[in-house]
Order: C-alpha cells, then structure tokens, then sequence
C-alpha cells in the first residue's frame, strides 16, 4: 500500500506560510552533490564548513545527487546526519547498487530513496528495480525520479505507470533532463501520468531547481573555460616576447 509522506508535505506546507509572510521568499529545496563535502582518503573526509552550512540550510527538502551517491564511501552516515538535522531528504541515485548497500541506510521517515528510472523494460534497468524492491521491502519510502528528454517515448513513461501502480512504488517525479523547450514541454504533458496531484506539484519544485543547479554549472564552466584560454593566450604570448 502506498504510503502518504506526512512529514514531508508538514514541511513543505510550514515553509509555504513562511514564503507568504517573507519579503524573500526562500528556498523549498537545495542540492548537494556528496563529492563537495565527502573526500575519503583524504586528511579531512568531510568538509566541516560545508557540512556545517548543510545542516543549517533553510530549505525544508536537500536532494543529494550529481555524482552517484552510492559511489561515497560513508553516503549512509552522511544521509543520516542531514536528516536528523530536520530535513527531508531526497537520495537519487541510478539505483544498481542500492540493494547490495541498503543495509548501510535506516529507513527515516525523513528519507527517501530515489531512483533514476524512465523505463521498465531498459537490460539495464533490472539493477535499479532491484534496488527499489529491495528498498520497498526494507521500509523505505521508495520514490521513481523520470528525466525527460525532447525525444522520449511517451509509451515508456505509460508503461513506468503501471509499473509503479502494480510495485507500490510510494511517489513519482517528472522533470525535464535539459533546458530544451521541447524537453520542458514534454515533462509537462508527462507530469499528467502522475495520480498524486502532491508529486505532481512536487515534480515542478525538483525541475526548477535542477535546470536552474544545470544552468549555474553551465556557466561556471563556459567562464572557468575562457579563463583558462586567456591564461593560455597570455603565456603563448610572453613565449613570443621572450
């Protein structure tokens, strides 16, 4: 039976209020890839700074992902410290490990166990509807995250339907994979598969936020880039001048 996320839509709802009242309305939802704060192997394997400023993060909902998590070593203590600090917490990962290490989590109501998933059918999928039985079967709320691409197969995401309405999957988010409009437009005629109008409306938060995390990154990129080629340009040159 499908289970309601309380304390997320508690959560949710008490930051909504606040948002009304706020002259600047803040965050509902914060991603953390673990690569900026976990470095096994390393003198320090967590960033204290970063850690410290995850904890204390306003937003209701942190959603761990970027480099898969389960890749990390010490992910299960990470997840449960973030939270025990109060906030719910959205782990995607692609989900083909996630039942050889589902012992490493505790079933929290604050924690949910995301998985990448857009088909069924996929070879490749097998791992991850393991995983998410495993998680199921565990206690877990068990979540199916959709990437959405301006060439996806509609037919795939109805067959993803009957899938999570046959293994109780607890919730389902659409979100656009790219800033494509084409993409964008697609997620949005997708998100009417989803029967739950909460992850409905949810699915939108978890895009925006994402596309905006992809478009940030993007731009980090393109200045580091021209940064670089003008280092470049200007060592060229000193040579010449030399």
């Amino acid at each position: 039976m499908v289970r309601l996320p309380a304390r997320l839509t508690s959560k949710l709802a008490k930051a909504r209020i606040a948002q009304v009242f706020n002259s600047v309305p803040g965050p509902l939802l914060y991603c953390v890839d673990p690569a900026e704060i976990l470095h096994p192997g390393c003198a320090a394997p967590v960033s204290r700074e970063k850690m410290h400023a995850l904890m204390e993060n306003p937003a209701p909902v942190i959603w761990i992902g970027g480099s898969e998590p389960l890749l990390h070593a010490g992910i299960g203590h990470f997840v449960r410290a973030v939270a025990q600090s109060g906030h719910c917490v959205f782990l995607e990962t692609d989900g083909t490990s996630l039942r050889r290490r589902i012992h490493e989590f505790q079933p929290l109501r604050e924690l949910f166990l995301t998985v990448v998933l857009d088909s069924v059918e996929a070879p490749e999928s097998a791992l991850a509807v393991e995983g998410l039985r495993a998680a199921r079967l565990s206690g877990f709320f068990s979540i199916i995250h959709s990437a959405v691409h301006e060439n996806s197969d509609p037919v795939q995401l109805t067959d993803l339907r009957s899938f999570i309405t046959e293994r109780d999957v607890d919730g389902w988010l659409i979100t656009a994979a790219t800033r494509d409009e084409a993409a964008v437009r697609r997620a949005a005629e997708a998100r009417g598969l989803i029967r739950s109008s909460f992850w409905r409306q949810f699915s939108e938060h978890v895009e925006e936020v994402l596309l905006s995390q992809t478009a940030t990154r993007e731009l980090r990129d393109a200045q580091a880039f021209v940064t670089e080629s003008l280092h470049a340009e200007a060592g060229e040159e000193g040579v010449r001048i030399a």
